[in-house]
């Protein structure tokens, strides 16, 4: 069974999206797990790096592409720009090896099952290394999840950014937020949408190198937790309108 899995997945056209800011010292590491031949495409977005991040990119055969506006909701949009015509499925990870690419099945299996069309990889309901999460991003995650279960009665376990989502479904969500609202966007609008949703337990790691850029930063988190909040009050407003 698993080699029957494994062999579908390679028939699929794939692709893994990676948003990157400075991640020259982590980058590296994290796509030398990716498991070979699971993705057909792997697309990193630069985002406005000052160091060799792009170069390690393509070095490790992905595809670079820029975005200078700086957010993470941005360079994912700019990377699924370029997304090959054929591909049904896409991969969001971070750039910094806190997540383990060889996990990636987890969170296709689901959908190449038929069993989903979004797939979040939950660090709550997996394992999280000692100091992998502040405490404020899991005060954070647990507001944010509460507030979603409150309003739509589905009960989230995580905002985790790694996931895997039906390329189709996903452009048929409509996705708007340029920064901090973009995971959270995705999990509301799935909902809004009558997507199919599963939670899978995933590992998190402190991150490999470097300071992260939200949690690691006090004022980047409150700016993030206020957005977070924000998005989900003002897509429930907009669906009642």
């Amino acid at each position: 069974m698993i080699l029957h899995y494994s062999m579908r997945l390679n028939r699929r056209s794939t692709a893994l999206i990676i948003p990157a800011l400075n991640e020259e010292d982590a980058l590296g590491a994290m796509l030398r797990e990716i498991p070979a031949g699971l993705f057909d495409t792997i697309i990193v977005a630069d985002n406005g790096s000052a160091d060799r991040t792009a170069d390690i990119a393509r070095g490790h055969g992905a595809v670079v592409v820029n975005e200078p506006e700086r957010g993470y909701g941005a360079a994912c949009q700019r990377a699924i720009r370029e997304l090959p015509p054929m591909c049904e499925a896409i991969v969001f990870m971070q750039a910094d090896a806190s997540e383990d690419a060889r996990e990636a099945n987890r969170l296709l299996t689901p959908i190449w099952e038929g069993r989903a069309d979004l797939v979040i990889g939950s660090r709550t309901l997996g394992h999280a290394e000692p100091g992998a999460l502040s405490p404020h991003q899991e005060f954070g995650n647990r507001v944010a999840c509460a507030l979603v279960r409150w309003m739509y009665g589905f009960r989230y376990t995580d905002l985790g950014p790694f996931r895997a989502i039906r390329t189709e479904a996903l452009l048929r969500l409509g996705m708007k937020d340029r920064n901090y609202g973009w995971t959270i966007e995705m999990q509301v609008r799935a909902l809004q949408q009558g997507l199919r949703i599963l939670e899978v337990p995933v590992s998190y790691r402190v991150r490999a190198a470097g300071e992260n850029k939200i949690s690691g930063n006090w004022t980047a988190s409150l700016r993030a937790g206020w957005k977070i909040v924000w998005t989900i009050f003002k897509l429930s407003v907009l669906r009642l309108a």
